[in-house]
């Protein structure tokens, strides 16, 4: 009786194991699928991407891809996934090593700057995606502006984090000030990659500045957030011109 049960063990135990190896090896294939397609859809928009074209960059078959997938809609949605996870881990938990308030807003500028600016060349999904899908509805649509929803109400929490810290005014709304360095990044985007505006980052940067000074709390209010507004701000350099991933910042 034992030795049955022994024997069934082993006899169950290499498909166990082939099985695991099966799920880890598709597993890894899909992330290989799904960092080809971002890179394809940082060139030519979400839309631009199909199972054919992301077959032939990946040397697979379209049944290849469409399996790991089922849809080209599931494949846009997958994108969006990722390239939010990628901003996530880049702009935004990069930032919360910083004391609340005013550095940690600033550190998240500062890393908003520094992965706008090395999108220049590539395109930014949440810019171009908004283009492509905001007289759209559906799945692919809400995908998009649920994770450009997330970030903004990240970038608004530390606002208003700031504002309690006593760094910026409490009289202030906080919607408007994130709204504005929102708008920072808009324009640095268009002025960098349409208009090939070498001075766009130093624009955006001296902005940034100014929208601190003019929401800052009135001088002798709160010396600590005073001298967070003075501290210099982190420079990041201009972009060449060239022709060519759940947020909460409660923490």
């Amino acid at each position: 009786m034992t030795d049955r049960k022994t024997s069934s063990k082993a006899e169950h135990a290499p498909a166990a194991e082939v099985g695991r190896r099966v799920l880890i090896k598709g597993q890894q294939t899909k992330a290989v699928i799904i960092d080809a397609a971002l890179g394809l859809a940082s060139q030519i928009g979400l839309e631009g991407l199909s199972i054919g074209a992301l077959a032939e960059v990946t040397g697979m078959s379209k049944s290849g891809v469409f399996a790991h997938f089922g849809s080209r809609e599931e494949l846009q949605i997958s994108v969006i996934r990722e390239y939010h996870d990628r901003f996530e881990a880049e702009v935004f938990y990069a930032a919360m090593q910083q004391p609340r308030g005013v550095p940690r807003l600033q550190a998240l500028f500062d890393n908003w700057m520094v992965r706008t600016s090395a999108e220049i060349d590539s395109g930014c999904i949440y810019i171009s995606g908004a283009v492509e899908f905001d007289d759209r509805t559906g799945p692919v649509r809400d995908a998009l502006a649920s994770s450009v929803g997330t970030w903004q109400s990240a970038l608004r929490r530390a606002v208003e984090l700031a504002q309690e810290e006593g760094q910026l005014s409490r009289a202030s709304d906080a919607h408007q000030i994130a709204f504005e360095i929102h708008g920072l990044i808009l324009a640095l985007h268009y002025e960098a990659r349409f208009l090939r505006n070498s001075q766009a980052t130093e624009r955006a940067r001296q902005g940034f500045a100014h929208i601190l000074a003019r929401y800052a709390v009135p001088s002798g209010n709160a010396a600590s957030g005073d001298r967070a507004l003075r501290a210099p701000a982190k420079r990041v350099s201009a972009p060449k011109p060239t022709v060519s991933r759940r947020t909460n910042a409660a923490h």
